[in-house]
Order: C-alpha cells, then sequence, then structure tokens
C-alpha cells in the first residue's frame, strides 16, 4: 500500500510540474510583451492550466500526508519542514498571483479575481497602465522561490537529514 502511495505522490509531483510549465513559460513571455492581445492570450493559457494544477495539487498533498502516516515518518523534522515550505510556497505563490496577474488581467481588459469573487472584465486600461502593471510583474524572484523550494523539498524527501 505504502509504494502505491508514493506513486501517487510522485504521479501528482509530475502533473503538477506539467500544468505548471505553461503557467512557467507564461510569466517569462509576459514581461516581455508589449501587444495587449498576445497578454491576454498567454494569461488565458495559464488560467486555462488551472484545472490540472489544482487536481495534481490535491494528489500530491493528499498522497503525502497519507504516505507520511502508513511511512511512520510524522515524528521526523524532515517531513515537516517539507510541509510547511510546500504551504508556505502556495501560500506566496497565491497572493504573488493575486497581487499582480489578476491586476493585470484587470486593466487588460479580462475577467478577473477580486475580493474573493469572480469579477467580470471592465474596458482595457491605457497602454501606459497597461505597461505599469506589467513591470511590477518579477518572474525571476517566482521561479527562484518555486524552483528552490522544490529542490529543498526534494532533497528533504530523498535524504531525510533529521
Amino acid at each position: 500500500m505504502h509504494k502505491w502511495l508514493v506513486f501517487l505522490h510522485v504521479f501528482g509531483v509530475m502533473g503538477f510540474m506539467l500544468a505548471h510549465g505553461g503557467t512557467t513559460a507564461m510569466t517569462f513571455l509576459l514581461r516581455r510583451q508589449r501587444d495587449p492581445d498576445r497578454m491576454r492570450a498567454l494569461l488565458d493559457l495559464s488560467g486555462n492550466s488551472w484545472p490540472a494544477f489544482a487536481i495534481s495539487f490535491l494528489l500530491l498533498f493528499v498522497s503525502g500526508i497519507v504516505a507520511g502516516f502508513s511511512g511512520r515518518w510524522w515524528g521526523e523534522g524532515w517531513i515537516w519542514t517539507s510541509l510547511v515550505i510546500l504551504l508556505g510556497m502556495s501560500v506566496y505563490m497565491g497572493w504573488a498571483s493575486r497581487a499582480r496577474y489578476h491586476r493585470l488581467r484587470k486593466v487588460l481588459g479580462l475577467p478577473y479575481f477580486e475580493g474573493n469573487k469572480d469579477q467580470p472584465a471592465l474596458p482595457a486600461a491605457s497602454l501606459e497602465e497597461i505597461y505599469a502593471v506589467q513591470a511590477t510583474i518579477n518572474p525571476g524572484l517566482l521561479a527562484v522561490i518555486g524552483t528552490g523550494g522544490t529542490f529543498v523539498i526534494l532533497w528533504l524527501m530523498m535524504f531525510r537529514p533529521f
């Protein structure tokens, strides 16, 4: 049973990374894009990966928790540290995406999310305003946090140092 849980956990991680690949590419392409129509298309591409992202995250999270019980690892520090890093990254990435990408969706005239509610599209803002919001996006920071955190979690899971 434990091997199946680990299998599902790794499968969930693979699905998560695959679903996140489009969003990661979008963050770097969006920063250099000057055509609002192409910006809209990139944001829609990323938004369409959300269902696969959410399902795979749920699979990796639940299977990891259950595998922690079946492996009797909840008394070890590495699993708690991994969980804290995963949750911390998730909270930060969720906040960063709402703070920046939903604001960009809004000024581009796309439906957006604000105040815990979906909002309808508004008329697009001026190019100057669009470019100002676009300038607040820092894909490098998100990539460093996501890649670095994932690397540390992988190291903790593989070597179980404490």
